[in-house]
């Protein structure tokens, strides 16, 4: 598979070491050679300095021969026009483009991307898929991280555990005894900053961060055993009204259930704009590290703070504030992943990385067939795989206990037609079963083998 990749800052590097590693032919295209240099240094790509737009350039890149473009540069219209040279010159016929000015987006204008438009297969919006990350927290409080696989039905929640957790030291063997209806599974163990896949006899200690798989209709009991509440959100108090505090407000006045929502933002005309486009949330203009101003917002009583201004170090400051006020919730955006680990230290609950949602979206979108989803745990430290079990598989035909699986990989559910399956040692995994597993980086290209991934796009 000859793929170019248009933009090598995070999400353009991210997806290419993705797409490299899976041994597809990745070229890195952008104006700036240091990072190109980057790339080509680091990743088993192949780089081209220049503007990604330009024929000439996208010809040295290899268009004429290429299956997919993928154009995440910093500027929207760039990725536009990449897209219609790639179609218009070179025929390239599966083309995504990163877009983030809302004014592109509106549904009204849809028809823009026919294909004897703007040719763009698919688009991505960063700040749609934050403000949707943003809502999976909210809807999850108690957990530092949640994502949807299975259409839904499973949900893979990120647990910290504190002292009144009532299963701590016991083996997860007995944990399956004691639940044995429970359709949960812990998958990753982050203990003293290292993730490790836990074997049956792992015990769970206070301090420890726990990935688990539950089906959706045991989320709530698979908390409650683990120490966590179920509150719900009623108060929600929002810093920075841009394109994601925006989009958050829109969705929580859409639900059904009453949420009374606030938004805090520093910009006059950037605040007003909000006020006009919102019926019921109260849209304040200052400063949201402003003691004064947070207070005004009744942030005391707040049931989460949400802080997603485009400045890291303002995001943590404020959710801090937010916490030591007496706000039940805090959940920040942070651009730089090496911050995420002072976070907890911090009493900060979760944290969104959008250069992470974006990457993950994209990977989404361009994988057909056999892997359906992957999402990236961490600074890259694991991935979870959705994927359907070809008949040439080494696990097609097994139980789960003969497939060799590395250390660092666990099946966390299997969906055979319409039912999920907790997977046991005994469980059998079939041809045309999909199956969801956590694995270490590491230990990802052997999963890829166990499933014999041949990666199709679309």
């Amino acid at each position: 598979m000859k793929v170019i990749i248009c933009g090598a800052g995070q999400v353009g590097w991210q997806i290419a070491r993705h797409l490299a590693g899976e041994r597809n032919d990745v070229t890195v295209v952008d104006s700036n050679p240091d990072l190109v240099r980057r790339a080509a240094d680091t990743l088993d790509v192949q780089g081209v300095v220049g503007f990604a737009s330009h024929p000439d350039v996208l010809e040295r890149a290899g268009a004429r021969d290429c299956d997919l473009m993928i154009a995440a540069t910093h500027s929207d219209e760039v990725n536009m026009v990449t897209c219609q040279v790639a179609m218009s010159v070179f025929g390239i016929t599966r083309k995504i483009a990163r877009i983030r000015a809302q004014a592109y987006l509106a549904p009204q204008y849809s028809d823009l991307y026919r294909r004897d438009h703007l040719p763009i297969d698919v688009v991505i919006s960063p700040e749609r898929e934050v403000a949707d990350a943003a809502l999976q927290r909210l809807a999850a409080p108690s957990t530092f991280d949640t994502e949807s696989f299975l259409d839904s039905q499973l949900q893979l929640l990120g647990i910290d555990l504190d002292v009144d957790c009532p299963v701590l030291e016991t083996p997860l063997r007995q944990l399956t005894d004691l639940f044995s209806t429970l359709r949960a599974l812990v998958v990753g163990i982050r203990r003293e900053g290292r993730l490790f896949a836990p074997e049956p006899g792992d015990q769970l200690f206070a301090g420890d961060q726990i990935y688990v798989f539950s089906h959706i209709e045991d989320t709530s009991r698979t908390l409650d055993i683990f120490g966590k509440s179920t509150r719900k959100q009623e108060r929600i108090v929002i810093i920075g009204g841009g394109n994601v505090g925006l989009g958050v407000a829109r969705a929580l006045e859409a639900r059904t259930d009453r949420v009374r929502a606030k938004i805090i933002e520093a910009n006059r005309e950037r605040a007003e704009q909000a006020a006009d486009a919102l019926d019921r949330t109260i849209v304040l203009n200052g400063d949201g590290m402003s003691s004064e101003l947070l207070e005004e917002a009744n942030i005391a009583n707040a049931d989460a703070v949400l802080a997603v201004t485009d400045d890291d170090k303002t995001n943590i400051l404020v959710s801090v504030r937010a916490k030591q006020a007496g706000c039940k919730m805090a959940i920040c955006l942070i651009n730089d992943p090496t911050l995420a680990p002072l976070l907890n230290a911090l009493d900060i609950d979760a944290y969104i990385n959008p250069r992470a949602t974006t990457v993950s979206s994209i990977l989404r979108h361009i994988r057909h067939g056999r892997v359906r989803a992957i999402y990236s745990i961490g600074d890259a430290e694991a991935e979870v795989i959705e994927a359907q079990v070809m008949g040439t598989s080494p696990m097609s035909g097994r139980m789960v206990r003969d497939i060799d699986f590395p250390e660092g990989v666990l099946i966390g559910m299997i969906r055979k037609g319409d039912t999920l399956i907790k997977p046991s040692g005994n469980t059998r995994v079939d041809e045309g079963d999909i199956v969801v597993l956590f694995a270490l980086s590491a230990d990802v290209p052997e999963v890829e083998r166990l499933l014999q991934v041949s990666i199709d796009f679309f």
